[in-house]
């Protein structure tokens, strides 16, 4: 049986009695039409757990946990490093790659990022709402706007880099599964990498730069269609 579920950040347990934010409980019981005595869900990155709403006072919704569903999920780290784009370029990408099972989002600023300033509040909204709907546990974690240098020197070593290059003749990814690093995708602004970007990006050490198509994709575009191809990979 699937149940409305709602994202809950602090901690979770069986018997564990709290109550909901206006805006939950504005959407559960005046959206979605469940009253008192209904049952939903609540989940973090520690698992899922099925709730009884125990009381409704004034519009704030008051429940109880009542068993665990899901345990906190161990999947492959899939982190995506991008460029902010335009606004709803920017919340289409964000979400798909919530939905596709990216783990951690990283905003990087290269020599072409046209939009340089991120509205964070909004955008862990909408990386919720997709984890909401998509039924996944682990919500992907949003990083600070950070640049390509620092980026580099900060994950030097730690992780498998997934270069969209679209001068590289590379046409396909060799994963291995067993691998304990994080795989990071990295994606350019929409304006390509510079010289220098390209050469710092390739002298990582693990980098594995792929050619995903002979067209000129957009970001978000090319964030989603390595991530889809990662996602097949790393199923098979």
């Amino acid at each position: 049986m699937s149940y409305t579920r709602l994202f809950f950040p602090g901690n979770l347990s069986i018997n564990f009695k709290s109550k909901l934010d206006r805006s939950q409980s504005h959407y559960l019981n005046k959206v979605m039409r469940i009253k008192i005595g209904g049952f939903f869900s609540l989940f973090n990155n520690n698992g899922e757990w099925l709730v009884k709403i125990n009381d409704i006072s004034k519009g704030i919704v008051e429940f109880k946990v009542l068993e665990q569903l899901r345990q906190k999920e161990n999947s492959q780290e899939i982190w995506l490093a991008f460029s902010p784009i335009k606004s709803n370029y920017f919340n289409f990408m964000l979400q798909k790659a919530t939905e596709l099972g990216v783990t951690k989002l990283i905003p990087v600023l290269y020599d072409r990022t046209i939009v340089r300033k991120i509205n964070y509040e909004r955008l862990e909204k909408i990386i919720i709402e997709a984890s909401e709907q998509s039924n996944r546990i682990n919500v992907p974690t949003l990083e600070k706007l950070q640049n390509l240098k620092n980026f580099i020197k900060k994950n030097y070593n730690k992780i498998d880099l997934i270069f969209t290059d679209l001068n590289s003749k590379n046409k396909s990814l060799d994963i291995k599964k067993s691998n304990n690093k994080p795989l990071c995708i990295i994606i350019g602004p929409e304006g390509d990498f510079s010289e220098n970007e390209r050469k710092l990006i390739l002298n990582f050490e693990g980098v594995k730069p792929i050619k995903i198509s002979e067209n000129i994709l957009r970001t978000e575009t090319a964030a989603i269609s390595i991530i889809s191809i990662l996602s097949y990979i790393l199923n098979l």
